[in-house]
């Protein structure tokens, strides 16, 4: 476990982390601050493919944070690498928002719509999707039911909002297609170590001196346990300390929010 004081680059989920909606949680200013007068480096990870990097970027900085385009890692990153890997210009059918639906078609990759007459595709794609209707699911259970491929940017089961809520999520929805189906996706993003270890190289930092910070166990502790770098739970969105006492991926460090990792790194 490396000290704090020797991380040079956090890579921080958003939700929960250091905003909930359109409301930053005290501190996140002041650390982001810090970060930049200690000449040390920050990437935001999110396995929410519901939005594309521009989005975050005008987000962020509408909310006072400098970012740009290179400071997002996100599951559609990770998506797009297992697809042009396994299948480029794959023709896929998607349950996700028009934004993602947009990124992969300017990757290469066709989106079709549901054709009951056996129009084949490669894959079911399933994403965080906040614009979902029955028709696409109905349309996802179709080809599931039928074996065709089927896989998902991310595993989170709810996203958090404004006073402690939460709504559904990537994961939530899988649950219900599974009910439907029998089937669970093969899932993409945290936890899986690509997103680090892609930062890693990006940034010519190596992992050991990397801190991954986000406020779920199963995604944002679990992929910096799996790349090996330190990982740091805040308390400001789905993980209790109840739940970390019984949870197999235990971080290194814990806070109540990510002003007490500022003030741990003053």
């Amino acid at each position: 476990m490396q000290d704090l004081k020797s991380i040079q680059l956090f890579m921080l989920d958003m939700d929960g982390t250091i905003y909930n909606e359109d409301t930053l949680i005290p501190g996140a200013s002041d650390f982001f601050s810090l970060l930049i007068k200690q000449r040390k480096r920050y990437v935001f990870m999110t396995n929410n493919s519901s939005k594309g990097k521009v989005s975050y970027v005008e987000k962020l900085n509408r909310l006072g944070i400098p970012a740009t385009e290179k400071h997002i890692a996100s599951s559609v990153n990770a998506t797009v690498m297992y697809l042009k890997k396994n299948k480029p210009q794959a023709k896929l059918y998607l349950v996700g928002t028009d934004s993602f639906k947009k990124e992969l078609q300017t990757e290469g990759f066709k989106i079709v719509p549901l054709d009951y007459r056996g129009n084949d595709i490669d894959y079911v794609l399933l994403g965080f999707d906040t614009e979902l209707n029955y028709e696409k699911v109905r349309g996802a259970c179709y080809y599931i039911s039928r074996d065709y491929p089927y896989i998902a940017t991310n595993c989170d089961l709810k996203c958090p909002v404004l006073d402690n809520k939460f709504i559904p999520d990537c994961g939530a929805i899988a649950k219900m297609i599974e009910l439907a189906t029998g089937r669970m996706p093969i899932f993409l993003g945290k936890p899986e170590r690509t997103m680090v270890d892609a930062v890693s190289a990006q940034w010519a930092i190596p992992v050991s001196q990397i801190a991954c910070v986000g406020d779920r166990l199963y995604t944002d502790i679990a992929v910096g346990i799996n790349a090996g770098a330190t990982s740091i739970c805040v308390l400001t969105g789905e993980a209790t300390k109840d739940e970390i006492a019984l949870s197999e991926f235990k971080p290194d460090y814990c806070f109540e929010s990510i002003k007490d990792l500022y003030e741990a790194l003053l």
